[in-house]
C-alpha cells in the first residue's frame, strides 16, 4: 500500500474533541480537559498570525484550549499537527500553488520541529527574511 500524502494526513482527522484526562500526561494533570485539535484547526490558526508575526506552539495551545472550552491542548497532537500543516504545505509549494500556510511564522529554523521537516530549513529561512522576522 502506497505512503500516504501530507494532504492525506492532514484530511484523515476531521474533528476535535475534548477529553478529560484520567491520569497526568505532559504538562497536563489528572481530571482536566484537554482539546485534541486537527490539523486544520492548527492550519487556520497558524494562518491568522499576521505577516511578519510569529506564535509558539505553547501559545498556540493555550488559544486553543481557550477557543474550544478546555483547559489544556494535547501537546503531543499539537506537535504531529503542526508537521503535517508544515509538510502539506510545502507539497502545495511544490505543486505551484502560489498561496502556502505560512508555517514559518510559527517553526523557527533551529527548532526540534524544523530538524524533522522532509524538505529541510531553506524555505524556513527565506519566507522569514522575506517578512522580516528576525531569528
Amino acid at each position: 500500500m502506497a505512503r500516504k500524502t501530507w494532504n492525506e494526513k492532514y484530511n484523515t482527522i476531521k474533528e476535535a474533541v475534548v477529553k478529560t484526562t484520567d491520569k497526568k500526561f505532559a504538562d497536563i494533570p489528572e481530571g482536566a480537559t484537554m482539546l485534541i485539535a486537527t490539523p486544520k484547526i492548527v492550519d487556520e490558526y497558524i494562518c491568522s498570525i499576521p505577516k511578519g508575526k510569529t506564535a509558539t506552539i505553547q501559545i498556540m495551545r493555550k488559544d486553543l484550549a481557550a477557543e474550544h472550552h478546555a483547559q489544556f491542548t494535547c501537546p503531543v497532537t499539537s506537535g504531529i499537527f503542526l508537521r503535517i500543516v508544515a509538510e502539506k504545505a510545502y507539497e502545495d509549494y511544490c505543486l505551484g500553488k502560489k498561496r502556502i500556510t505560512p508555517f514559518w511564522r510559527m517553526i523557527e529554523p533551529d527548532s526540534k520541529a524544523a530538524l524533522k521537516l522532509s524538505f529541510g530549513t531553506d524555505l524556513i529561512k527565506q519566507k522569514r527574511a522575506e517578512e522580516g522576522i528576525d531569528d
